[in-house]
């Protein structure tokens, strides 16, 4: 049996985790052809947890491994589905990513591909709390 259809759920994947998320949007084959899969992925976005830290101000630190991860472009930059995640994340606040890597983010960019041992050394930057 086929378990194709002309109406699918949207989802996308996230760029921060890499995780697929529903976006809640229904997609329909506008020939009504039974050609679409139970959900469809369309590309990039942020899942409903990190979209709310981007809302609140935080870009993500998302660690990759650079030996399993593609080949960045002319310009440098890493495409999202070139980055292999190494499943390490971490959160800072905007203006403290600014002054920690004394380059300013753009507003509209969620997160950062990061080295491995970024993250340790940012821990090492924060003083111990007892």
């Amino acid at each position: 049996m086929d378990d194709n259809s002309h109406v699918s759920l949207e989802q996308q994947l996230c760029l921060v985790c890499g995780t697929a998320f529903d976006t809640g949007s229904l997609l329909l084959d506008r020939r009504l052809r039974a050609s679409m899969k139970h959900h469809t992925t369309t590309g990039w976005g942020l899942c409903p947890e990190h979209q709310r830290l981007f809302l609140e101000g935080f870009v993500a630190l998302v660690e990759c491994d650079p030996q399993r991860s593609g080949s960045p472009t002319v310009s440098g930059l890493m495409k999202p589905d070139q980055a292999y995640r190494t499943g390490r994340l971490a959160h800072l606040k905007r203006d403290a990513f600014a002054r920690v890597f004394n380059v300013p983010v753009a507003l509209e960019q969620p997160c950062v591909f990061i080295e491995p041992g970024v993250i340790e050394q940012l821990q090492a930057m924060v003083p111990a709390t007892d």
